[in-house]
């Protein structure tokens, strides 16, 4: 994939502890994506991305790295790994790794060495900071919880700095000898084949001075600081020297940054070809919720409020608009680190796959790069659990306690948490209907109550949300998608239209966001129907798609 083709991607994002297991003990592993490859390229996807699955302690399910040049035991070995490569390269499908830069796992060789030793090298491979009178270095909140600081084991009054959890301390990439040998990891894996690398929270690389406080209002607890270790200046310079290395060994390396609060002009300086930085990005900025149901009783992060289609409209149309000459989004309506779409878009709403079909065509078929996570294709929801230990995580668990102390049922509290948490999104792939979905033929690591789909009857059924997403990503291929303009309409607000124009070709997608019927006029002659969902009726160029039905058709 040349690095000037990249536009033509179709990701489909892999999380391999959940996708397939083939040695029988719950985990999936590098064997299990081998034995899918075809089902993959079938799909219609032409790249992988796979979270990581680098030896760690799992802290955080894989983004604690302690060995980068090794595969975790749990999902295969080495020669698994190439093996992979060579069966997708066969069936020309591109792989890219989750290469975390930010930080290590407290494992890690270097980290140990450092917390040993006052004198090791690697002190310089990690952040530290003297506390004050007493106190903490400052007042910053790590995203974890808590504040980003813990004390060294090696030094009195002395602290390492971790943005995520206390066992993820930051990496120091105002050391020479940290990015050099984070392009050493990257070239290892160039090494082994690999077409790209999705890095994980890049925009963290560079911190401000750990001398000022974060204004607090007041509050004497730690607080979140994110312009003081967010998408500062720097974070471009390590990102370019970085990038620019790897690419002078594969010139269409693919670089899919995450860059979770990057904003309009962030987003765009991140994908400047001119900068040779990411070739796209993952930004957090498209979603919002309607937050006029909320339960105080439990954060709104913790609870599945329905999707603000005002706010993504808005963004899209701003957006496509800003980069078109710059670069191509991403769009995803799914990953490892959200609720699954489909607890948000008309939950009481009798047919499922109905909503899941209009939400591929609204966004996957816009300008840009589609972004699939697994299971989306055939309408997987999050998993519900019967305890709210399932989910593994202390933060839910203490939201949970707060909103039964209010006199919320545990029951309730359960369920509005399972439907809004990333771990529920993160249950394993439903391959079929036994009893652990033919995933493994041992209980799963991740497992729970599911919806029930699977791919088996999907294959079979000519009018099944997998079906229709081949049908789509055949459509999206086209050069009309891949190439044309977008121009998003200023429908009323229970419609979602836009047109792709290309030379002389129109088509225009029209989606209904709403439970109810709705009606579009066009204003050109209807040629041709490219893919439709729901009921249609078409008389006199007035159309009508019933209940969050979607058309692609062109027009004269």
């Amino acid at each position: 994939m040349a690095r000037a083709d990249y536009k033509n991607a179709i990701i489909y994002q892999i999380y391999p502890k959940s996708f397939m297991d083939a040695n029988h003990d719950g985990i999936g592993d590098l064997r299990g994506i081998i034995n899918k490859l075809d089902y993959l390229k079938n799909l219609g996807i032409n790249t992988l991305w796979l979270n990581p699955i680098f030896v760690s302690p799992q802290v955080d399910n894989g983004y604690d790295v302690s060995n980068y040049y090794a595969i975790d035991g749990k999902m295969g070995t080495i020669e698994e790994f190439d093996q992979l490569i060579k069966a997708a390269h066969q069936r020309k499908l591109k792989i890219i790794l989750d290469l975390v830069l930010n930080h290590t796992s407290d494992q890690h060789p270097w980290f140990q060495d450092a917390i040993k030793n006052p004198k090791s090298i690697y002190r310089e491979y990690y952040l530290w900071a003297k506390g004050q009178n007493g106190h903490l270095p400052n007042n910053w909140a790590s995203f974890f919880g808590g504040s980003v600081w813990e004390a060294d084991p090696c030094q009195p009054n002395n602290y390492y700095f971790h943005l995520f959890d206390k066992r993820m301390p930051d990496l120091n990439w105002k050391c020479p000898e940290v990015r050099q040998a984070m392009v050493n990891i990257a070239k290892f894996w160039l090494s082994h084949g690999v077409d790209g690398f999705r890095l994980d929270a890049f925009i963290h690389l560079a911190k401000a001075d750990f001398n000022q406080d974060f204004p607090a209002h007041g509050k004497k607890e730690p607080v979140i600081a994110e312009p003081f270790y967010a998408n500062l200046p720097q974070v471009r310079t390590y990102l370019r020297e970085f990038v620019h290395q790897l690419r002078l060994i594969k010139p269409d390396l693919l670089i899919l940054g995450e860059a979770a609060s990057a904003d309009i002009d962030l987003t765009a300086a991140y994908t400047n070809p001119q900068d040779e930085l990411c070739d796209t990005v993952v930004t957090f900025r498209y979603f919002e919720s309607l937050t006029e149901q909320a339960d105080k009783r439990l954060p709104k992060e913790l609870q599945s409020l329905p999707l603000d289609f005002g706010h993504l409209k808005e963004v899209m149309a701003t957006w496509q608009k800003n980069l078109e000459n710059i670069s191509y989004l991403t769009l995803y309506w799914n990953n490892h680190d959200m609720p699954r779409v489909l607890e948000k878009v008309g939950i009481n709403y009798r047919s499922q796959p109905t909503i899941a079909k209009m939400l591929a065509t609204l966004m996957y078929l816009q300008r840009g790069i589609p972004c699939i996570y697994y299971g989306e294709e055939i309408g997987m929801q999050n998993l519900s659990y019967d305890q709210i230990d399932a989910l593994h995580d202390e933060q839910a668990k203490k939201a949970w306690q707060a909103a039964v102390d209010q006199q919320m049922s545990a029951n309730k509290a359960l369920e509005l948490i399972c439907r809004s948490h990333k771990m529920a999104a993160r249950g394993v792939m439903q391959w079929d209907a036994s009893k652990y979905n033919g995933f493994s033929d041992v209980k799963p690591w991740n497992f729970g109550h599911n919806t029930a789909v699977n791919v088996h009857d999907e294959l079979v059924n000519d009018q099944s949300v997998l079906q229709y997403y081949r049908r789509l990503l055949k459509l999206k291929k086209q050069q009309l998608f891949v190439d044309g303009k977008i121009t998003l309409e200023n429908t009323n607000d229970d419609l979602y239209v836009y047109r792709r124009t290309l030379k002389n070709q129109t088509a225009i997608v029209i989606c209904n966001l709403t439970h109810q019927a709705q009606q579009y006029q066009l204003q050109q002659p209807a040629d041709d129907i490219l893919l439709q969902n729901g009921r249609i009726t078409l008389a006199q160029d007035l159309i009508t798609l019933s209940a969050y039905g979607s058309l692609v058709i062109k027009v004269n």
